[in-house]
């Protein structure tokens, strides 16, 4: 999907998310997108699997806290939970590496960084890796801000442009890839709280969501809410560790380094299929028995 026609569902949502109380026609939708009707129900159901009228049921608040409800002890479980079942968006398992106090002290010297930016249904998205495991993800306007912040992490690192290297690993994050792919490995600089915070967010499947008291308790510290909150917002590794699953208690979506509008579509899309994903799932199970 082109850069520009995520800008186009973008702007849907945000008006979607501002005027659902109202149940909006199709007719003014589209207008709020710059398309016409024809046009845009294509591209909607396209991008959502789903029409805009269903889609309007994932941006509310209300199906944020049902979600939150049957997602109660998510964390809880083992750590494959969810993640290598038929009826979820991708069959990926992730191991956090963090780097060592050598490591950072080295400023990255003898690390090589591969890096690329890949058309994704969420706007481009900044791919770097390292033999380590994955470095870096990020929705970006442009490379440059992302490569300036690479730099300044790793100062001493030797940085490629490998776009054929990287586009594998944005493959596999939309469902693109062989299900047998090996598990993908991220490699992270961060505190040790910032790595519980990190690891805490992969046992959240797609379709679920949790809260920040929800994360805190998990790592063992219900009072460090706050803390919780900032080492979410730090997270530097988009969709591999899942930190737009994590929203308040109210049901409201909370912060997103990547944007609000951005946060609020992967989750209502994630939401669309999952609750697709489930349907089929169902029937099936309902034609063998």
């Amino acid at each position: 999907m082109a850069a520009s026609d995520y800008q186009r569902i973008e702007r849907a949502i945000e008006y979607l998310s501002a005027h659902y109380r109202e149940q909006p026609n199709l007719k003014r939708v589209a207008a709020a997108s710059g398309l016409s009707e024809f046009h845009f129900q294509r591209l909607f159901q396209r991008w959502a699997g789903v029409s805009p009228k269903r889609f309007v049921q994932y941006l509310t608040a209300a199906h944020a806290r049902a979600l939150l409800e049957r997602s109660a002890n998510v964390l809880d479980a083992t750590d494959d939970v969810g993640l290598s079942s038929a009826g979820r968006l991708h069959d990926l398992m992730v191991t956090v590496h963090a780097a060592t106090p050598g490591d950072i002290r080295r400023g990255g010297a003898g690390l090589a960084i591969r890096h690329g930016i890949h058309a994704t249904p969420f706007g481009d998205f900044f791919v770097a890796l390292t033999d380590k495991g994955v470095c870096a993800l990020e929705f970006v306007a442009s490379k440059g801000a992302a490569l300036d912040l690479l730099h300044a992490q790793w100062p001493k690192a030797k940085f490629r442009r490998a776009p054929a290297e990287t586009a594998a690993v944005a493959a596999r994050l939309f469902r693109n890839a062989p299900r047998a792919a090996a598990p993908l490995s991220v490699y992270v600089k961060g505190t040790n709280f910032q790595l519980r915070v990190w690891e805490a967010l992969l046992h959240i499947p797609p379709g679920a969501l949790v809260t920040y008291e929800d994360v805190a308790h998990h790592i063992g510290d219900g009072r460090a809410v706050r803390a919780v909150a900032n080492a979410v917002a730090r997270n530097p590794v988009a969709l591999l560790i899942p930190c737009h699953r994590v929203i308040r208690k109210s049901g409201a979506l909370g912060g997103y380094r990547w944007g609000e509008a951005r946060k609020q579509a992967l989750l209502a899309w994630e939401a669309a299929r999952y609750a697709v994903d489930d349907t089929a799932a169902s029937m099936s199970a309902r034609q063998r028995a």
